[in-house]
């Protein structure tokens, strides 16, 4: 008899959420985490004595179904209130948005912006049921699986004949012909593109998805609005190893995975089990990996047990991150020129040209002449991140290169310190004076420290390539794997990244039906 029906590779949101489901549905799981604590990179962290944060800062579109079915609310999650999105101006001349209404712009963009940002909102909704679906294989459908491509259909179908042809019309555009349809004011476009890029390795002129990408983070009631929750990102981590826990998931923290032990027969391959760090061998019915595709399959299965032609489609994967991390621990509240109180989220990015031209550096290797920032302070909202009248500023900096031209030296990290302090500065007078301590995460040191190949949000690159039913590839699109007894369940599953849990419901779906 093994040990366990399942074992989850990694205590990420996603692992934690298959974790539960599974565990709810009889099975005896366990849960490997290689960490001291679970969470993955939305796990909160001191990285300066008094100091917490996480590298994700925000929730934006985890699934309500989820806490709902899981009872997180019992376990102490809070969602916490919608924060506004401010686009800084140079000369205090900022853009501010909140839900359908924006700020300092003509009243011809006010208007278009309420308009249109509705429709968007509408688009969303009519694919949100469709995150939380396991996408059907191509050819030799089931019923079942038929059924899904026809509620696809009739959702869009529903949107009525004008807005079912906008949307398929937009649905593929770069988001920059989006914006310059639509609206004068460069901040503005800059502002709305920002959740159309981020995370990915795509420019405001890449064309095929970057509309759908940013569809994908409207779901949800917020509409694409973002919020810390209570207890900062560690109130919904700690709510779901509790509600994983009470349902009689066993959690290990400290515990490397090793490999994933295969035995076979004439009657082929089958996992059963994991050899972790220290050696010792534990098996189950299942294994289940909440890391992204290239670690399950290279480091922790091996090559040698898979078809050449799968492992090159796995070896393809777009994995490369363009996200790096600054936190700055503060003595006090910065300045920002023009901002009453800097509680929500700053954007840095006074034009498309801005993100455009970051992205330029870092598609031939180089540090971004002008950073692109999403800056927070997140002790504002969550006071708890850091010592009474002091503040923890959390940015996230595009376009950043994981592959940089020279490689990243101590001499690189610094260089690009620099020029994202200055870029605060110059929205933020007198910052530099404040900071008790910086930590600059690059996406190599993504990638070495959170294990997450590449350093990329996704696990990989969300495009219409590696979306949907081709995500990550097929012969892995519907969570199992070609190794009978090994499933998929991490943000390179449909539908994506992001903390949103969609991954992970939908694995234990697929173990469970």
């Amino acid at each position: 008899m093994s040990d366990y029906d399942s074992i989850i590779i990694g205590a990420g949101h996603n692992g934690l959420v298959c974790a539960a489901y599974l565990a709810r549905a009889g099975q005896r799981v366990l849960v490997l985490e290689a960490a001291a604590e679970p969470g993955g990179l939305a796990a909160t962290r001191e990285f300066h004595p008094g100091f917490r944060v996480s590298v994700a800062h925000t929730l934006h579109h985890f699934s309500r179904k989820i806490v709902q079915e899981l009872g997180l609310t019992k376990h102490g999650y809070q969602p916490g209130e919608l924060m506004n999105t401010t686009g800084l101006s140079a000369d205090g001349q900022h853009v501010s948005i909140k839900g359908n209404l924006v700020k300092g712009v003509s009243s011809a963009d006010a208007e278009a912006f309420s308009e249109y940002q509705a429709m968007l909102q509408k688009f969303a909704a009519a694919l949100e049921p469709f995150w939380m679906k396991t996408m059907p294989r191509i050819g030799k459908n089931s019923l079942k699986e038929m059924l899904t491509f026809a509620q696809v259909g009739l959702k869009l179908r529903l949107l009525g004949a004008d807005d079912m042809r906008e949307f398929f019309r937009v649905a593929s555009l770069p988001i920059r012909d989006l914006m310059d349809e639509n609206y004068d004011s460069d901040i503005l476009k800059a502002v709305l593109s920002w959740d159309a890029v981020i995370g990915s390795t795509q420019a405001p002129r890449s064309p095929n998805n970057t509309v759908l990408s940013m569809l994908y983070r409207m779901t949800g009631e917020s509409g694409g609005a973002h919020a810390i929750p209570a207890g900062g990102m560690a109130g919904l981590v700690n709510a779901l190893a509790a509600a994983a826990e009470s349902q009689g998931v066993e959690l290990r923290y400290g515990s490397p995975v090793k490999s994933i032990a295969v035995e076979g027969d004439e009657n082929g391959q089958r996992a059963t089990g994991v050899v972790l760090g220290d050696g010792e061998r534990l098996t189950a019915e299942r294994v289940i990996s909440a890391t992204d595709p290239k670690r399950t399959f290279f480091d922790l299965l091996g090559a040698r047990h898979l078809e050449i032609e799968f492992t090159n489609r796995i070896r393809r994967l777009r994995t490369d991150g363009q996200v790096a991390k600054l936190h700055l621990a503060l003595s006090g509240l910065p300045n920002f020129s023009g901002v009453d109180q800097p509680d929500g989220r700053l954007i840095i990015a006074p034009q498309m040209d801005s993100l455009e031209f970051a992205w330029d550096d870092a598609k031939f290797g180089r540090l971004p002449e002008q950073p692109a920032l999403e800056v927070l302070i997140p002790s504002l909202r969550e006071p708890g991140l850091a010592p009474t009248g002091q503040h923890v500023l959390s940015a996230h900096v595009m376009y950043v290169p994981r592959s940089l031209e020279g490689g990243w030296t101590e001499t690189a990290k610094a260089e690009l310190q620099g020029k994202v302090m200055q870029t605060l500065a110059q929205y933020a007078p007198g910052i530099e004076d404040l900071v008790l301590h910086a930590e600059l995460l690059t996406p190599q040191d993504l990638e070495e420290q959170w294990k997450v190949t590449g350093g990329h949000w996704h696990h990989t690159e969300l495009a219409m390539d590696q979306m949907l039913m081709m995500r990550p590839t097929y012969e892995a699109a519907q969570h199992s794997t070609p190794i009978p007894g090994l499933f998929i369940c991490g943000a390179g599953c449909h539908p994506g990244g992001g903390v949103m849990g969609g991954p992970g419901h939908n694995a234990a779906g697929e173990i469970l039906r």
